[in-house]
């Protein structure tokens, strides 16, 4: 699996616009779990589908890989406003979970994006280097949950409180997003019910970026409390579609009966990238239900 024409011939299915999308999903996640050069040679060259979906999934990935050699392409793709905003929104995160303080000038810069989505995104990808070159890491060890998900976050979790406090942090907008986001990585290790629940209350902020982001955590945490939070954001028509599809890819991951009959109900749905996400979500619900090959940290959302 490690040889180069074996990565080649996964790569050529990822880059293949005449294959089905889940079937090139499959192949991303495989190259991101292989890793190397190559493999990040493979997921840059898919950055001209059409799919905004697929593009956002590419820079999600080479994000997790935390592999330097990401840099230029992810950089690139930031820069490129005639990509989509939730694809230059993900390729600024993934620059963020690199962690390299290369990017740090970068970043500043597009932190005063007209995108909203992508400047919000840059401004937490700012956060989190300049948490990290403070040793930021080492203030967690032992006083915060692990996280059980094993995903590099675009915020660290905050210091251990009750879900009622944490709740209040999340819930307030007069707060820095950065500390908001850590909150909601903390009620997210938590993974109880309360912490659900305060989570779905998160998606009635304004911030669409920040719903987006409660979305993709109530699907890695995979509990059947936040379906109907989930659903009642997917069937939102006005929501924004970056939300929608969070929505759409946690209820995939859930996997409940009430999650596949509302992911076949959207399927058709008019945004492209709700009705891509339907279509991945209940390709992914199909594999965790059987004994096949599962996405693993992938959509499964180790997982933006």
């Amino acid at each position: 699996m490690d040889s180069l024409v074996e990565v080649a011939a996964i790569g050529q299915t990822l880059v293949d616009p005449g294959l089905g999308l889940t079937r090139r999903f499959r192949a991303l996640f495989t190259l991101k779990s292989l890793g190397g050069a190559e493999s990040i040679e493979w997921i840059s060259k898919a950055f001209t589908d059409e799919s905004a979906l697929l593009k956002h999934e590419l820079a999600y990935c080479l994000g997790q890989m935390q592999d330097r050699r990401a840099i230029p392409i992810l950089t690139a793709v930031l820069k490129d406003t005639q990509q989509e905003p939730m694809v230059r929104h993900e390729a600024g995160e993934a620059l963020g979970a690199i962690g390299d303080p290369v990017v740090l000038d970068l970043l500043k810069e597009y932190s005063q994006d007209p995108v909203i989505e992508v400047a919000e995104t840059c401004q937490l990808a700012v956060h989190r280097l300049e948490w990290l070159q403070s040793g930021g890491e080492k203030q967690l060890d032992g006083i915060t949950d692990k996280n059980p998900y094993c995903s590099v976050d675009p915020a660290p979790p905050a210091v251990r409180r009750s879900v009622s406090e944490l709740r209040c942090i999340l819930l307030d907008e007069s707060l820095p997003l950065f500390e908001r986001y850590r909150a909601m990585f903390a009620l997210r290790n938590l993974g109880n019910e309360e912490a659900v629940l305060a989570l779905g209350d998160g998606l009635q902020c304004s911030s669409a970026l920040f719903r987006h982001e409660i979305g993709y955590v109530l699907g890695q945490m995979q509990h059947p409390a936040a379906v109907p939070a989930l659903r009642a954001a997917l069937e939102r028509s006005g929501e924004n579609p970056m939300v929608r599809h969070e929505a759409a890819e946690a209820l995939g991951s859930i996997g409940k009966e009430e999650c596949l009959a509302v992911l076949q109900h959207h399927r058709g749905d008019r945004e492209r990238v709700v009705k891509e996400s339907c279509e991945v979500a209940l390709d992914m619900l199909e594999y965790e239900n059987s004994d096949q090959f599962q996405y693993a940290d992938g959509l499964v959302r180790l997982q933006g």
